[in-house]
This record gives C-alpha cells, sequence and structure tokens, in this order.
C-alpha cells in the first residue's frame, strides 16, 4: 500500500507517519521509485503499537522509541528484554517530585522485606522494586502501612493475575512476546484498578443495602 492508504488504514495524519519515519520508530516502506515506497501489514501493526504506547499507555515519545528499540533489537535473555521494557513504563523509579528526596538507599528495604516475604526473588535492578518501595514508603506516611495479612491477600491474587497473562505469553517471536508483555501491563493496569474500586463499591453497597436484624 502506499503511505496515503496507510494513513486510511491507521487513521492517523500523514505528517505524524512522517515523524514517526524520521524518529525510525517506523520502519521504511519497501522503496519503489526515488520518491514512493510500498507499505504493508507490519506497518499498520507498528504504527498500532505506537499509538497504544503514546495515545492509551501515555508514555512519553521518548519512552515508546525506548520500547521499540527493546523490541527491535532486544539485548541479553527475554526475561532481561522484559525487565528493561517494564522499566519504560510509568511510574517511573527515576522521577522524584519536588520536595520528595533523592532515593539513597539501593536496597529498598520495604520492597526487601515485602518481596521476600511472598517468597518471590529479589532483584534491585528490576525498576518494579523502587516502585515499590516508593508506595510502600507512601502508605506508610499516610498512616496505613502494610500489614502482612494485606500483603499475603494482595500478593496471591496478583500472582494468580500474573500466572495467567505469562500463560497466555505469545508463541511467536521476540517483538510479539515483548508487545504482549509491555501493551499487557501498561493497558492492563487500569483496568485493575478499577475493576476493585468497582468490587469495593458493590460489597459495601450489599452490605450498607442489608436489613438490620
Amino acid at each position: 500500500m502506499r503511505i496515503s492508504e496507510l494513513v486510511e488504514r491507521t487513521g492517523v495524519p500523514l505528517a505524524t507517519l512522517k515523524f514517526y519515519l524520521r524518529e525510525g520508530m517506523l520502519m521504511p516502506g519497501a522503496a519503489l521509485t526515488a520518491t514512493r515506497s510500498e507499505y504493508g501489514e507490519e506497518h499498520v501493526r507498528r504504527v498500532a503499537l505506537i499509538r497504544a504506547l503514546s495515545d492509551v499507555a501515555g508514555l512519553p515519545l521518548q519512552r515508546v522509541k525506548t520500547v521499540l528499540g527493546l523490541i527491535d533489537s532486544p539485548t541479553g535473555s527475554l526475561f532481561e528484554s522484559l525487565g528493561s521494557a517494564v522499566a519504560a513504563l510509568p511510574p517511573y523509579a527515576d522521577d522524584v517530585a519536588d520536595g520528595e528526596p533523592e532515593p539513597t538507599d539501593p536496597e529498598y528495604p520495604r520492597a526487601h522485606a515485602a518481596i521476600t516475604a511472598l517468597g518471590q526473588v529479589y532483584d534491585p535492578r528490576f525498576a518494579a522494586v523502587a516502585q515499590l518501595e516508593r508506595a510502600l514508603a507512601a502508605v506508610e506516611t499516610a498512616g496505613i502501612p502494610m500489614t502482612a495479612d494485606r500483603l499475603d491477600a494482595y500478593g496471591a491474587h496478583v500472582r494468580a493475575m500474573a500466572e495467567f497473562d505469562l500463560a497466555r505469553m505469545p508463541e511467536g517471536g521476540r517483538e510479539e512476546q515483548l508487545g504482549y508483555a509491555v501493551l499487557g501491563t501498561a493497558l492492563y493496569e487500569p483496568v485493575i484498578a478499577a475493576l476493585r474500586r468497582l468490587a469495593h463499591q458493590d460489597i459495601a453497597a450489599r452490605q450498607l443495602s442489608e436489613d438490620p436484624a
């Protein structure tokens, strides 16, 4: 297809597609002449991936480029590539809010204790460890620290969701697997948060609507 057809198929303006091409986010089409290239279904899928990461997941374009680079030129094992790709997703461990002290303890004591209590592998290089440390510090400061029973309940259900997701990892190439993992993480976390809130609402409604005995 010509680039005008790619515009029609994806709904993305021509100027935006040309920007993706200039930035190396979208692979070039097959050259037919000096001024004309042919594009295929792989370009349609790539544009959909870029738009999902930028528009739906809310990643800045520089982070999108990081994820695409890992997909196109993975380094190390699939596990390492997944870790690097997830590190490109918010919340970013290297973002420090105004007035918030810079993290100084590379061992992340709260996260270390929680992960160890759950019987999981603790690796401070994984971005989610720093994210967990910050989240646990926040609930502690708010006066509702993570308790052992809450950690056990949350950990068991979250692990079940993770096992469900990974059991359905595509068996294709690394691009497909990384795309599945990154998009699944970025796009489904808001779904999980919304379902949890709705469950709270449903349980509260049922309990409050019961007539006293």
